[in-house]
């Protein structure tokens, strides 16, 4: 019933939002004899407003269709590499890399918004590296016949993209997924695959929750698992591929998220009024920017949700040394030669500081002088892979890590898959 009633309100909003547009426009329109009166402006900027606060969003691009480099600038070419059900991998180059540029694996998060929240991430890393991403798929989208998704098969799609990239690949995880990008990791190097990462750069994420836990983490450990699987998980209706498949909505997801900071969103649209009552467009299309891609959000399954919930929220699996993959225990203390570089930030609210940290504690077969902690100062969480302190301040810390150990990467140990 949860998704029904969703979509005949997302129906509703779609057609009031489409109406608030064509107010908006008509008492702009210089054919409108009354458009200088005093209050017009005001009036066709709340329509705006609300028109673009209640318009459907589907998957964004990315769009990144050049980068600049040493001054100059180099068209990107983007291509997907691999498909699956569940989720694609993407490649971007650009001509201004060398033959030999690090190959970077960046693990977007799924956790109800598409891989292109990490665009300005991508933008930048490609500059120096040959990136490839993971871009996971809307689960409302994916037929029952393509079977379920859970944590095991998370880790088993990343093992297969680093095949597919191959020997000496960098891996990055953004936020949710630096958990089975650990694990999937720890699996690789326990097997001596060739193709395991030289580096693992994980960021903002929730490794071990029970450190300095935040609102997120309170909100999953003060219910009861049953909780979850009774009250969000709901069924894909019929007017999508994946009708009848068991999800947690992507719009469960945002309400949750816009709820935790109501005021803040209240202001920043309060702002974009205000930016359009002036007629400051800049302003205005950044705001608007930001809110096209936060509230462009996807379905996820709900075995992977609930397994999330119980194994990284409830019960701690991973630092604990229970995290269990096809039957087997994960060994991260396995993890021999590869670089673990773990980056939070100071004002982080969703990851606290010292939940990605306690990576470092659990890998004690790992020499010191392969692991690096950096807290990024007066960062919060999407301030860690976004925008200028992302750009100029922790991207070269990145890039210094993955420079340091691709050397030490062309000479490790290869044997054979197993």
């Amino acid at each position: 019933m949860l998704y029904k009633a969703y979509e005949i309100q997302r129906s509703m909003l779609t057609m009031s939002s489409a109406m608030a547009s064509m107010g908006a426009e008509f008492l702009t329109s210089g054919e409108y004899p009354f458009a200088m009166i005093p209050g017009t402006d005001m009036m066709a900027s709340a329509l705006e407003v609300y028109a673009h606060a209640a318009a459907p969003r589907g998957k964004p691009a990315f769009g990144i269709r050049s980068v600049q480099l040493d001054g100059n600038s180099h068209t990107v070419h983007e291509s997907t590499v691999l498909l699956r059900p569940f989720g694609d991998l993407k490649r971007f180059t650009h001509d201004g890399l060398p033959k030999d540029a690090p190959r970077l694996l960046i693990v977007a998060p799924m956790s109800g918004h598409y891989a292109t929240l990490l665009r300005g991430t991508v933008e930048r890393m490609l500059e120096r590296c040959e990136v490839y991403i993971t871009d996971w798929a809307d689960a409302k989208y994916v037929s029952m016949a393509d079977g379920d998704f859970d944590l095991d098969d998370y880790i088993d799609y990343l093992i297969e993209f680093l095949e597919y990239i191959g020997p000496g690949a960098h891996m990055m995880a953004v936020c949710q997924p630096s958990v089975p990008a650990l694990a999937a990791t720890a699996v690789m190097d326990a097997a001596e695959n060739p193709c395991r990462p030289v580096t693992l750069t994980m960021m903002g994420g929730p490794i071990d929750t029970r450190e300095s836990p935040t609102a997120v983490n309170d909100h999953a450990i003060t219910k009861p698992y049953v909780w979850f699987k009774h009250n969000v998980i709901t069924e894909v209706p019929m007017n999508y591929p994946g009708e009848g498949r068991r999800v947690y909505p992507g719009f469960v997801q945002l309400a949750s998220f816009m709820s935790m900071n109501l005021g803040s969103h209240m202001m920043s649209h309060y702002g974009l009024f205000k930016h359009l009552v002036v007629g400051d467009g800049e302003s205005a299309e950044a705001t608007k920017a930001f809110y096209e891609e936060y509230r462009a959000v996807c379905d996820m399954t709900a075995e992977f949700y609930l397994q999330t919930v119980d194994v990284v929220f409830q019960t701690h699996a991973l630092p604990k040394g229970e995290f269990v993959h096809r039957g087997n225990v994960v060994d991260t203390g396995a993890i021999r030669d590869t670089a673990i570089l773990c980056i939070e930030g100071e004002r982080d609210d969703i990851s606290g500081i010292g939940q990605t940290k306690a990576a470092m504690k659990i890998t004690p077969n790992l020499p010191d002088e392969m692991k690096k902690y950096y807290l990024a100062p007066e960062v919060g969480h999407y301030g860690i892979f976004n925008g200028s302190r992302w750009r100029n301040s922790i991207a070269p810390v990145v890039e210094a890590w993955i420079a340091r150990h691709t050397a030490k990467g062309k000479g490790r140990k290869l044997t054979a898959v197993a």
